[in-house]
Formats: C-alpha cells, structure tokens, sequence
C-alpha cells in the first residue's frame, strides 16, 4: 500500500486529551479546543492521531460511558470539518497500559480481558466506521516481547470482529518493545489489505529524552545532537526490517509517535525531525509526530516559536 495516498501520510499527536491525563471534565473537554485544530490544519497535516483510553468509554466493571462515546465522537466530527482525517488509538486497554504505573495487568494471559478489548472495538468500530476519515490502531506500544504469540492471535480475533462492521476501515497494527521498529518482523501477515504496520520511534533516546522524569538515568538535559552520534544512516538501518517487513506483505508503514522532549535545544530538535523526515520520505512512511501540546514534546509550544516555521516542514 502507498501511504502516500491512504490519506493518512502527515500527521500530528493529540496526547494527553483523552488519555493519560486526569479524566476531569474540563480536560475532557477543553485540553484541545477547535482553534487548536485549525492550527494543525494550517500546518498543512492531513490527519491527528487521537490517544483515547478504555476509561473514557467503559467502567470498571465493563459497562459503556455514553458520555465518554459522545465526546470522542464530537472530536471525529471537528477534525473532519477541518478535512483532518484521524487515527483512533486505543492507548489504554483493561488489563495493560505501556505505562507499569497504571497498574493495568493481566491482559495477555486472560481471556475475558482479551474478550473486553475486541468487544470494545466493536463498539467503537461499529460506531465510527468511515474509512474515509477514520483509522484505527488496535492498541499503544505492547512491551513484552514474550507476548508476542498472544498479541498475534488476538490481533487476528479483533480484526476479524471489527471486519463484520468496518469491512474497509483502515487498520494499524504495532508490535512488542513499545512499537520498536525492529519488532514489526515479527507481526503476522496482515489479515488483509487494510491492515498496515505501525512502530514508533524516539531514537536516540539519550537526545529525545534527556532528562524525562520517567527514565532516571536520563538525568542530562545538555546533550546535542552532534554528542548523540546519530544520523540519517542510523535511520535507515533502524527502519530497514520493518521496510522489509512490509514490502514481503505488500502493506504499508506508519510511525504513530516520534519526537523530541523540550529539555533538547529547538535547533537540535529541527535537525532532528529534518534527518527522519528525510527517511520518511524515501520510503513512503506516513507519521504523526508527538504531540502537539504540552506533554513534555509539545510542538505548539511556546519554546519553539523561533524555529516552528522550519520544523513544521518536515513533519
């Protein structure tokens, strides 16, 4: 598949809006407002991807929040009316979050966890099934590489699921090592010819999360690029398997997540995003960049008004 023409190709991140975040009404609400989106929409990008957890939707016990739907669908709504079409991620589950410190466990070694999610996405498909303007990503960066016989066949069910009422919807799929690149070669063939491949990329973590709270040994907010000894070449072999895997399937790839936190200093942070952009482009990879406000790699804010103009080309 040519990402270059699904429509889904330059995108930007709406972290922190219905995920990872306090779940109050006012952030529910207002975290991103339509201003906001006609930014994004005047940065030339074609689509967000929207991070939403099970907790908007469900409670504890299972049951829906219609509350929760409604939000999420007026969302889909305001980014279509400003032609962004958008990715749907389920960053969340019951049972596993990427993040130890939600303590969501047991996902992958139980059956009615297993059974929640594909339900879930049932609902959520059979809701918002346009495969024009909606995409969806069945789950945010699995960790465990020993999950990954598990993952699979549970990637199986809920495709073949959300298929009886998406029949066309636009699929994203990642794999273990928080959507490592280096493990989409161990995804399952695509179930059909709208499933794509997903990975993410923050590499090399010493210069895109220097001194993140949440990686202690990362304590050093004065690293340079240039000290990092990272270049494009290091791109291109980082994404040479994945390229590989998806050529074998005849699918396509998309990067979900990929940026830089704001401890790096912006002219580094624009070499960066113009080394990736340049791998991106030579291989049709459609992206959307983390994120575009506040959560630590805000791309709106105020640090980087000086270089925005030139960053905001190679996203």
């Amino acid at each position: 598949m040519d990402m270059r023409e699904c429509g889904f190709y330059r995108g930007v991140d709406l972290g922190g809006w219905f995920s990872q975040c306090d779940y109050s009404d006012s952030r529910l609400d207002g975290f991103i407002t339509e201003k906001d989106l006609d930014v994004i929409a005047s940065w030339g990008m074609d689509h967000v991807r929207i991070p939403v957890d099970y907790n908007v939707m469900e409670d504890e016990a299972g049951a829906y929040i219609e509350k929760g739907f409604e939000r999420i669908g007026r969302a889909l709504a305001k980014c279509r009316e400003r032609g962004l079409k958008v990715v749907l991620d389920l960053h969340k589950t019951y049972g596993f979050s990427f993040d130890s410190g939600e303590k969501e466990e047991g996902f992958f070694s139980n059956p009615a966890y297993q059974e929640r999610f594909c339900r879930l996405w049932e609902e959520m498909a059979g809701r918002w099934y346009d495969p024009e303007n909606v995409a969806f990503e069945l789950l945010n960066e699995v960790t465990d590489q020993e999950v990954i016989g598990v993952w699979n066949r549970v990637v199986g069910e809920c495709i073949s699921r959300i298929r009886r009422v998406a029949p066309k919807a636009l699929i994203l799929v990642g794999s273990y090592w928080n959507n490592s690149a280096e493990a989409v070669k161990d995804l399952d063939p695509p179930a059909d010819d709208r499933v794509i491949y997903n990975f993410h990329c923050y590499s090399p973590l010493a210069f895109t999360h220097q001194g993140a709270a949440w990686v202690p040994e990362l304590t050093d907010t004065r690293t340079a690029l240039a000290d990092a000894g990272f270049g494009t070449e290091d791109f291109e072999k980082l994404f040479a398997s994945a390229i590989e895997h998806a050529e074998k399937y005849h699918t396509g790839l998309y990067c979900g997540e990929y940026g830089v936190i704001e401890n790096a200093a912006p002219e580094d942070e624009v070499r960066w995003y113009k080394m990736i952009h340049e791998v991106f482009e030579k291989h049709g990879i459609a992206r959307a960049a983390w994120s575009y406000k506040q959560m630590n790699f805000g791309l709106s804010d105020q640090r980087l008004d000086g270089v925005r103009d030139e960053l905001i080309q190679y996203l």
